[in-house]
């Protein structure tokens, strides 16, 4: 999803103390809607720019747009009060297991970008499911469904959008992603309410 590891100034051998249960359920107290309302903005303004721009810009959009989902999603979390590199915040296993699958996910472009190159019409497609690979780990560490749910609805979303809409592939791609975010962000912000209401 599009989260971030949040950094701290607890060294591994005071982490190392801390029982791998506490840890998740420490872990599973963060809000976790940054970096989900970063890709919503961005993949919605990819949609709507789609239609008046040529294929070159919106294919380098693309890739700048996503790009910058980790930075805006940084900033928004200091309004979402998940304060992304907070130095008081505690190291946590469960934030290094989300950083390797995020880094496991991008190393998929060493697919995406080489098909790209052949054909451009791919990029909405690749990107779009390599970036939603890392709500899967989210998922199982947090101990919910919404991860899965959305790593599949948006990777059978896009794939379904990308062979349907062939002339409007960006646009179709985007309202999948967007949607899926919306589903996502009003489950997340519930079950985040929940959590503080017990």
């Amino acid at each position: 999803m599009e989260q971030v590891s949040h950094a701290s100034s607890i060294t591994p051998v005071q982490n190392a103390s801390i029982p791998l249960e506490q840890q998740r359920e420490d872990f599973k107290k963060i809000r976790f809607i940054a970096m989900p309302l970063a890709g919503t903005v961005v993949w919605a303004l990819l949609g709507i720019s789609a239609p008046f721009v040529s294929e070159l810009t919106i294919t380098w959009l693309l890739y700048i747009g996503t790009g910058a989902i980790f930075y805006l999603g940084a900033g928004l979390s200091y309004l979402t009060g998940e304060r992304f590199f907070a130095k008081k915040a505690a190291k946590n296993s469960f934030d290094r297991l989300f950083f390797v699958g995020m880094i496991m996910s991008l190393m998929v472009f060493a697919i995406a970008l080489p098909v790209a190159a052949i054909d451009h019409t791919t990029v909405p497609l690749s990107i779009g499911i390599l970036a939603g690979l890392m709500w899967m780990p989210l998922s199982w560490a947090i101990e919910h469904w919404i991860g899965y749910f959305h790593t599949l609805t948006r990777t059978f979303g896009i794939v379904a959008a990308w062979y349907l809409f062939p002339d409007a592939r960006v646009e179709a791609i985007s309202a999948v992603i967007v949607a899926v975010y919306i589903v996502s962000l009003i489950t997340l912000e519930r079950r985040f309410q929940s959590i503080k209401s017990n």
